[in-house]
């Protein structure tokens, strides 16, 4: 997968941009990467931003909804961020949900979500 997803690390959240459209192998790697580096940076939140994706399909939105639970398992939150509004329409014509995932129009309103979020308990 390199070069088709930029992660960087932005105080405690990871944030995935993803530069075009992924295979189902690629879909995959990315959410195994992601939730190995939710513990290895103690991320608190993971923020993905599709953005370039032309379709989110059934399978992609199934890999969504599974890094969202995973991560959650670990300790994080799971924003996606940057659905174009043509590949909203198609989701709900074909009625492709990404409950429980939480969506957001761009990455300030990601961060601004997150930021009001309470940290855990053991958090510190």
């Amino acid at each position: 997968m390199p070069g088709r997803v930029a992660i960087l690390k932005q105080r405690d959240y990871l944030i995935a941009t993803v530069q075009g459209d992924l295979s189902d192998e690629e879909i995959v790697a990315l959410r195994d990467d992601l939730a190995e580096r939710v513990g290895r940076y103690r991320a608190r939140a993971i923020i993905v931003d599709v953005t370039a994706f032309d379709v989110i399909d059934s399978f992609v939105a199934r890999s969504l909804r599974a890094l969202a639970i995973t991560a959650r398992l670990r300790g994080a939150r799971t924003v996606v961020v940057g659905i174009q509004p043509d590949v909203a329409i198609a989701m709900v014509q074909f009625r492709i949900d990404l409950a429980p995932l939480v969506t957001a129009l761009d990455l300030d309103e990601a961060l601004r979500i997150l930021d009001a979020t309470p940290r855990r308990a053991h958090d510190g």
